[in-house]
């Protein structure tokens, strides 16, 4: 006889359901996303987004003219897998660059790696070094993935801001005038410190760390035995003469640094999502091993498009037409454009020396946005959002940048992108016009 399926009665199926938690402890407290909440918003209610930290211009030409020579030639294995840890024309003019920058020859093969973007780059970092218990050292203010990849790599996150000094000549703050304390930093090592992140030029502040602070972090990560995790995607977007040194060239620092880039920061095409490791083979063989059991490849056509992009960077390398130095001097420009705008409206940028990124006081603005007593909420937080929602100008709240116990000491600032097209930048500063026009009415 045939069998006949019984039908499934209520209580069956209250019992086929799971009670016991479905997700892993270690995505406890690490699922919230700034970016998830701004980014909905600003699509929502924004006329101008410039909280978000990605171009609105093109990329250069011969990028684009590569990356279409690619997508329509004969070679049609670049459509194919390529080698799993870099495609070897990329990897090879990588180890080519830096080892130019670095003053040492570099193995293509086993000193670059190239992953999924720098976002990639730093998971891999956090998973292969990353134990129990280890403690990693972030400094505040941070891109705010580096807490929860430390999180859910089992990790404990230490944290030690950068201290605003107001300059005595009643000039406007620069990123500069944001310190270590020696004493606090060195207080933050200890045995059990596996790593220390380090992001120069950073995000949020555009701060260049200089040589004397490299220095400081270098002597403890020597003396402490610990890593250095250096994110340096904004490494060429670098402002009024300053000079981006890489701390893997310092004293002791190679054999225990990663470098991380970035091709969507440095030729303007962060979609394209294709960024690498430099380092000494003892650390990049663990980065390989994260790598082959996670996205194992990266795009082929991507990655051989921003190879002839690097081809035509070296060759003019240091040359007035170079796009790393054409880009730094444009956004240079927009950068002075957006303090002038923001100065007009009663706010007090933070000039950046690098990055994509201005940081701005909002302090004269409390009149828009009142204090609401006892708000969990941070207040730059509330102020990102009335500004969007009313003004339709997008910005990311400072606050974002900071740990939880951290957040309420420096939050009366939001972050600007100024790596906009003149017509963005113009947009921008017409509303902030009427903004003042409002506020100064009768």
């Amino acid at each position: 006889l045939p069998l006949v399926k019984a039908p499934s009665s209520p209580s069956l199926s209250l019992q086929a359901k799971m009670s016991r938690p479905v997700q892993a402890r270690r995505l406890e407290g690490v699922d919230k996303n700034i970016w998830v909440e701004f980014v909905k918003l600003a699509a929502t209610y924004s006329t101008v987004n410039l909280g978000q930290g990605f171009p609105d211009f093109p990329p250069p030409d011969f990028l684009t003219d590569a990356f279409a020579r690619v997508l329509s030639g004969e070679e049609h294995m670049l459509h194919q897998y390529t080698r799993a840890f870099g495609h070897p024309p990329l990897v090879k003019i990588l180890a080519q660059l830096f080892g130019k920058l670095l003053g040492r020859d570099l193995d293509p093969m086993t000193n670059v790696m190239v992953t999924v973007g720098a976002y990639q780059a730093l998971f891999c970092c956090f998973q292969a070094f990353v134990d129990e218990g280890d403690e990693v050292i972030i400094i505040e203010p941070f891109f705010d993935c580096y807490e929860p990849m430390v999180k859910m790599a089992g990790g404990t996150p230490v944290f030690v801001p950068l201290r605003p000094k107001a300059p005595k000549d009643g000039k406007l703050m620069s990123s500069a005038d944001w310190h270590l304390d020696p004493a606090e930093l060195a207080s933050k090592f200890s045995e059990r410190t596996k790593a220390i992140v380090l992001n120069s030029p950073n995000n949020p502040l555009g701060k260049v760390f200089s040589r004397g602070e490299l220095e400081l972090i270098a002597d403890l990560c020597v003396k402490h035995d610990a890593l250095c995790i250096s994110d340096e995607v904004y490494e060429w977007l670098v402002y009024d003469g300053k000079e981006h040194i890489r701390i893997a060239s310092l004293q002791g620092m190679w054999d225990r640094t990663v470098i991380i880039g970035s091709a969507g920061k440095t030729f303007s095409a962060t979609g394209w999502k294709v960024g690498w490791t430099v380092g000494p083979n003892r650390l990049l063989q663990h980065l390989r091993t994260m790598h082959q059991n996670s996205v194992y490849h990266c795009a082929t056509a991507m990655q051989e498009a921003v190879a002839q992009g690097f081809q035509r960077e070296l060759e003019h390398y240091g040359k007035p037409d170079s796009y790393f130095v054409q880009l730094s001097k444009e956004l240079q420009q927009k950068r002075d454009q957006l303090v002038q705008s923001l100065v007009a409206v009663g706010m007090k940028p933070i000039i950046p020396e690098g990055t994509y990124f201005l940081v701005a006081d909002i302090s004269e603005f409390k009149s828009d946005v009142p204090d609401v007593p006892n708000s969990d909420e941070p207040y730059d937080s509330r102020f990102a959002k009335w500004m969007v929602k009313n003004k339709g100008l997008a910005a990311i709240p400072l606050s974002a940048f900071y740990c939880g116990a951290h957040k309420n000491n420096y939050n009366r600032f939001i972050r600007f992108c100024f790596a906009k097209e003149e017509a963005t930048l113009k947009a921008a500063d017409d509303i902030l016009q009427k903004w003042k026009l409002e506020k100064t009415s009768p």
